[in-house]
């Protein structure tokens, strides 16, 4: 009955660990989704799945913009990021208004994609 009992306690792991990826993928979604239109929920594929919490809405840190423009400057839009920092009132990206930073990932978001 123990290797039952353990592989119970896996299984039961592996739920868990899915239900916090499920949870990291929406929270994802909802940084970079630049619409609530674009948002579509996760289908479950079993009805017995615990629903997991909704993750509380969260500020955006300036490690967190600083991650994705660095990400673009990377991808040689290095110019782009500057314009979009003085758009948002600010030389460098510490000195940006941290109310500014929603702001500022949604307009990062189209650099690049514009076709």
């Amino acid at each position: 009955m123990g290797k039952v009992s353990e592989l119970s306690m896996l299984v039961d792991e592996l739920k868990k660990c899915g239900e916090t990826l499920i949870g990291i993928s929406e929270e994802l979604t909802e940084l970079f989704s630049s619409t609530e239109l674009e948002k579509q929920p996760i289908k479950k594929s079993a009805a017995k799945m615990k629903e997991p919490e909704p993750p509380a809405k969260k500020e955006l840190t300036l490690e967190e913009v600083r991650a994705v423009l660095a990400d673009k400057s990377r991808a040689g839009f290095t110019e782009q990021v500057k314009e979009l920092l003085k758009k948002h009132g600010a030389d460098k990206l510490s000195a940006v208004d941290p109310a500014e930073y929603k702001a500022l990932l949604a307009d990062a978001e189209v650099i690049g994609n514009a076709g």
